[in-house]
């Protein structure tokens, strides 16, 4: 974008005439695949369960579709990344969390934690980042955690897996910019989805949660929707291997206690 053309700034966010694939569509997902459609975008809602993605689907409105999609199956990914053809834009938001102390892990427990988060990243990014440099263009958005920065007990495997994805999208971006193609990471505070349906059970735990951040709540999936519209946008064209914090300040602050002033 020139910036001798100042109309120009008008359209920053728009993407029409573009093709967005969301992966993961039962939370943060269904927000943003609705809020890219919203800003023009023909939307493919992916998900493992049919009846998830057909309703993220139906509620993006008519230019959007459904797809049965489980990133932990490398064949289908790289079935998907074949059907699809030209994606313009990739949102990732599938993961798991199974909150044990390390003592307590089962090796199974640990390897579908790895095996969504950290390898279904890998395989995506693989499968779909292909297609885009050959094409010279594109934006991937990957979702990681404020976990990657700051850890509590029964987090080990869930923290370690999202900071294996931001080193991941830093090394993709390295890799994939010179084609053209822009890799980043959304990192977000907590979202009241189904991944943390466990804690707003405990009104304890939910309510020690909402005092941790700056804000002094939780946040809602669309809420998260904006960043993910702007780094798929032109809006954020110089913007690769960089990590959003959308956590309401939770990494900023020191939120166990204010002292008095």
């Amino acid at each position: 974008m020139s910036t001798a053309d100042p109309n120009a700034y008008q359209s920053l966010f728009r993407l029409d005439g573009r093709r967005a694939l969301v992966i993961g569509v039962g939370g943060i997902g269904h927000a943003a695949a609705a809020a890219l459609a919203a800003h023009g975008a023909e939307v493919v809602c992916a998900d493992r369960d049919p009846a998830t993605a057909k309703a993220a689907a139906l509620a993006a409105g008519a230019r959007a579709s459904a797809l049965e999609l489980d990133v932990t199956d490398g064949d289908a990914v790289r079935r998907a990344a074949d059907e699809l053809g030209t994606v313009d834009v990739l949102v990732l938001t599938a993961a798991v969390n199974v909150r044990k102390r390390i003592l307590d892990y089962s090796d199974d427990e640990f390897d579908r934690v790895v095996a969504l988060n950290l390898k279904g990243t890998f395989a995506v990014l693989r499968a779909f980042g292909a297609g885009m440099v050959d094409r010279g263009r594109g934006s991937i958005v990957v979702f990681s955690s404020m976990r990657a920065h700051a850890v509590e007990p029964g987090q080990s495997v869930y923290a370690a897996t999202k900071a294996g994805v931001i080193q991941l999208v830093r090394t993709a971006a390295a890799e994939f910019g010179p084609a053209g193609v822009r890799v980043n990471a959304i990192a977000p505070g907590v979202v009241e989805t189904p991944l943390t349906a466990q804690i707003k059970n405990n009104p304890e735990w939910y309510e020690a949660y909402a005092a941790k951040s700056a804000l002094g709540r939780w946040s809602q999936p669309a809420e998260m929707a904006g960043a993910v519209v702007y780094l798929a946008s032109d809006a954020a064209s110089f913007v690769t291997g960089a990590v959003l914090n959308v956590d309401g300040g939770w990494t900023a602050v020191d939120g166990r206690f204010t002292p008095p002033t």
